[in-house]
């Protein structure tokens, strides 16, 4: 890695930790909480708790009830797991395809340097 690279590295994982640390620091005994708390919250004061659901979802359906949270943590980890293997899918397509064109752009200089010293 390039010097410069480095230093782009370092910097990024350095406003990262203090993104993550500030909050903690600053907003000591903060509690949070998830925006799925936040919403059935917020429902349930504007509709003065009378909200009753559309629908139940299809895995409590087929379970017979609420999802043990040990479910519910594996569902999301697989779907992280999802999103996570698609992002950087295409991220190294990204990066393949600038490589490869940086290949044929050398190649194409060699070509016009030994048609050139051929004169």
């Amino acid at each position: 890695m390039k010097n410069n690279n480095k230093r782009t590295v370092i910097i990024l994982l350095i406003i990262a930790a203090v993104i993550i640390i500030v909050p903690l620091v600053v907003l000591k005994g903060a509690q949070f909480g998830g925006s799925d708390d936040a919403g059935s919250k917020m429902v349930s004061q504007v509709n003065n708790g009378s909200y009753t659901p559309w629908f139940t979802p299809v895995i409590e359906k087929l379970t017979g009830g609420t999802l043990p949270s040990e479910m519910e943590t594996l569902l999301f980890c697989i779907q992280t797991a999802i999103g996570t293997a698609i992002i950087f899918f295409f991220l190294g397509r990204f990066y393949e395809r600038k490589k490869l064109a940086r290949a044929k752009i050398a190649e194409t200089k060699k070509k016009r340097e030994s048609n050139d010293s051929s004169r």
